[in-house]
């Protein structure tokens, strides 16, 4: 392994992270209007959590409508709301900016309140840029009016009235002369004036209004500010570039399924269409439409879910010969009886037929490297037929501002706008193809998931980031209103019965373009490893690598559970309509890792892999090798190529597990370095690779590994390459029965089909009596 970049790598990197951000500024220009002023809408919205498409909240959580003002509940730091289709593209022009500012909660430790530029980042990207928490404060605070460091005293209180902060930029040779007022609106007298200037570079970038601009965001308790309403937001001028296409919702992004039903129901569509959360007088209505003979269509009206805010359609029949278009409208209602028409729209394709069919997978979205364009548009530009999010959509990082567990109203808030980071990402990826998505641990807001059958956490409180003990630390509603944003419109679960609990099995299988895919959730039966008397991190410290300890699996190890396993047996042998199986799951059924989070720590036994519990993972494999599937999963930041056994080394299914698109916790299989053992090493000579056995005693035929550098640069882009990000592309011949895996890596261009676009062992050819041990490879 390569601990540190060669300098030639370095400065391809930045030139690829500088050809990736242009990429999206050139794609973006090309939809730049003449500027236009833009006046918030607020006035005519009525009261509801989420402020509309033209702005991202931060956090979504802490804002409102209230009676035509954005409000913010919290009287943190840095609570900030960010325009998205006006931003300052050429400071050299002049602008102005204006907003009514009413303190409505005063307290001593007053953070202020008022209108933020230059808001901006390495890639200098609007989305990324919403979350940077810096940036050139105007506003007031106190009994002060501040541009920067420089300040001049009001010359009246302002009492809870209505202010109006009105700032002025004139452009001066390269710098920009900012000046600033307060006027009383009641009287539009003038109490405070100041001038400054300032490099123009400064306030290149977004534009937002702040409440409690000179408090950090995690404050508490008497360090706590004051409470704010912000309205008639105004932006005008040539500083400004307007891109509507940039508006997000109210429809945020669709995700659907086409499946075989083999029934009477034929081919069945599934779609989802996601908004953000509306108000009780907000129309809660969504209706999709596709086009016949040249008409749109009214399909069906569905009502969105009042806590996952998704609306899901399912018409069953659906003609899957031929590409057909569909769009989904959603009526915006206003204050004064009038509404809006939002449309999302899209092409729900023609089934591949007569030809390989082409998925996409991907995992782990670690927001470090958000909005993860290098990926995005690779994938775009290999134009899959189907596209797979085997986890992990969220972290509790994501965003900044950390996570709510109760009450259910803003958990589940502070959930969705997380997840919107998602769709806002890939959107695009997933408009016009199935899509598959599993919810993971990080999704529901957990560092490790032992699901146990669905139970809640005996004592969350000894484990609160959820990290060290079996159970669900969310609440049965909050963990529900998760799937249904991951899997509602994944074909029909096999058998819909909850847990005891009450939490909901998605657990299914598709079939399209002639391959059966089943759908599993190998983390929701899972016995938690304090049945088993061990520790999560530090059980194994000291042990010998090669000493199998047989007292780390519970006395009734469960991995899949006895329902979900008996659905897997069964789908298994049922070949109806396919000629290929692949399986999706969360993670690998093998320990392939050694070290984490750097090369440096050995932690010998990694009880997230679902190659634990090992006896409850044989009998899974056993089950597995008879569907002869290849087993697609994600989950340990670390890209693997292995083959299972369980009698004998290679008798059993091989697993693909996917780069991650923005690799977090690093893992490292460094088997050479501790002296553990192999056996046949592949032909290729890759270190690291042959025949194992993991910590837990699982044979596994290592073939490749991508493994990761130390990282080093603050570019996020760069960062996440390092990191051994990426994605994975499976191409299923029907006719050969092959499959053909690729790995790429994060920062590349797929197009110009360079060497080292992939980890080092892949692509890889497999057959599929190869999925039973009958070996072609070596």
């Amino acid at each position: 392994m390569d601990k540190y970049l060669s300098r030639r790598d370095a400065l391809k990197l930045v030139a690829a992270a500088g050809v990736a951000a242009s990429t999206l500024s050139c794609a973006s220009n090309q939809s730049v209007v003449s500027a236009k002023p833009m006046l918030d809408k607020w006035r005519n919205t009525h009261n509801r959590p989420w402020l509309g498409g033209e702005y991202w909240a931060n956090p979504m959580e802490d804002w409102h409508i209230v009676n035509g003002r954005a409000e913010c509940k919290s009287r943190s730091g840095n609570r900030s709301i960010h325009s998205l289709t006006h931003r300052i593209e050429d400071p050299n022009q002049p602008f102005s900016a204006s907003v009514v500012i009413r303190q409505v909660e005063k307290h001593k430790n007053d953070g202020g309140a008022g209108i933020r530029l230059g808001v901006n980042n390495e890639i200098n990207e609007y989305r990324s840029s919403c979350f940077v928490q810096r940036g050139l404060d105007i506003g007031v605070i106190g009994d002060q009016l501040k541009i920067a460091n420089k300040a001049t005293k009001l010359t009246q209180d302002i009492n809870h009235q209505d202010i109006k902060l009105n700032i002025q930029a004139a452009p001066q040779a390269g710098a920009v002369s900012l000046t600033a007022q307060v006027i009383l609106v009641a009287t539009q007298q003038t109490i405070a004036e100041l001038t400054q200037l300032l490099p123009a570079s400064e306030i290149k970038g977004n534009i937002a209004v702040v409440s409690n601009f000179a408090l950090r965001s995690n404050v508490k308790g008497k360090d706590l500010g004051s409470r704010y309403q912000f309205s008639e937001w105004v932006l005008d001028g040539d500083a400004f570039t307007y891109r509507p296409e940039r508006k997000f919702g109210p429809i945020l992004w669709t995700m659907y399924s086409l499946n075989n039903t083999r029934s009477p129901q034929g081919y069945t569509l599934k779609l989802s269409a996601f908004t953000g959360p509306m108000g009780k007088q907000d129309s809660h209505q969504v209706e999709l439409q596709s086009k016949i003979s040249g008409v749109w269509v009214t399909q069906g009206v569905e009502t969105l879910d009042p806590d996952a805010w998704v609306a899901t359609f399912k018409i069953p029949n659906w003609d899957q010969t031929s590409e057909t278009e569909f769009r989904v409208v959603y009526k915006e209602q206003h204050i004064d009886g009038t509404h809006t028409p939002d449309i999302w729209q899209g092409v729900i394709k023609a089934e591949p037929k007569g030809r390989a069919l082409k998925m996409a997978a991907l995992t782990c979205q670690n927001d470090y490297s958000f909005p993860y364009a290098p990926v995005a548009e690779n994938v775009q530009k290999l134009n899959p037929d189907i596209v797979f999010f085997s986890g992990d959509q969220i972290y509790e990082s994501h965003g900044g501002f950390g996570i709510i567990r109760t009450p259910f109203e803003p958990a589940i808030h502070n959930y969705l706008r997380k997840f919107y980071q998602f769709g806002w990402a890939f959107g695009e990826v997933m408009r016009n193809q199935p899509t598959l998505v599993l919810p993971d641990d990080h999704d529901v807001l957990q560092g490790n998931l032992w699901g146990e059958g669905g139970q809640l956490k005996k004592n969350p409180e000894q484990d609160p980031t959820a990290s060290l003990t079996g159970g669900y630390i969310e609440s049965v509603r909050f963990v529900n209103a998760v799937h249904r944003t991951c899997v509602s419109h994944h074909p029909d679960p096999y058998d819909p019965t909850p847990n005891p609990s009450g939490i909901s099995c998605y657990y299914t299988d598709m079939v399209y373009g002639d391959v059966g895919f089943a759908i599993l959730a190998d983390r929701q039966w899972k016995s938690g490893p304090e049945q088993a008397g061990v520790v999560v991190g530090e059980t194994g410290v000291g042990e010998d690598p090669n000493y199998l300890n047989p007292n780390i699996n519970p006395a009734d190890p469960q991995l899949l559970g006895d329902k979900q396993q008996a659905f897997f047996a069964k789908w298994g042998q049922d070949w109806r309509a396919h000629k290929l199986k692949a399986i999706l799951s969360q993670t690998v059924f093998a320990g392939i890792a050694t070290h984490q989070p750097s090369p440096e720590r050995y932690l010998k036994y990694d009880f997230d892999s679902s190659g634990w519990p090992a006896p409850a993972r044989d009998v899974a494999v056993n089950i597995m090798r008879k569907s002869k599937a290849l087993h697609i999963c994600g989950d340990t930041h670390l890209t693997s190529l292995a083959q299972y056994g369980v009698n004998n080394q290679r008798d059993s299914n091989w697993s693909f597990c996917t780069p991650a698109i923005s690799a977090g916790w690093p893992r490292f299989w460094l088997p050479d370095q501790m002296g553990i053992p192999h056996q046949n090493r592949p032909k290729h000579n890759l270190p690291q690779t042959g025949e194992f056995l993991d910590a837990f005693g699982n044979k596994m035929y290592v073939y490749a590994v991508g493994m990761p550098e130390v990282a080093k640069s603050n570019n996020r882009y760069i960062r996440a390459h390092e990191k051994g990000s990426g994605f994975g592309f499976i191409t299923f011949n029907t006719d050969n029965l092959t499959y053909t895996l690729d790995a790429y890596r994060f920062l590349i261009n797929v197009e110009d089909k360079a060497q080292n676009n992939q980890f080092a062992g892949w692509p890889v050819t497999i057959h599929m009596q190869e999925n039973a041990g009958d070996n072609k490879l070596s």
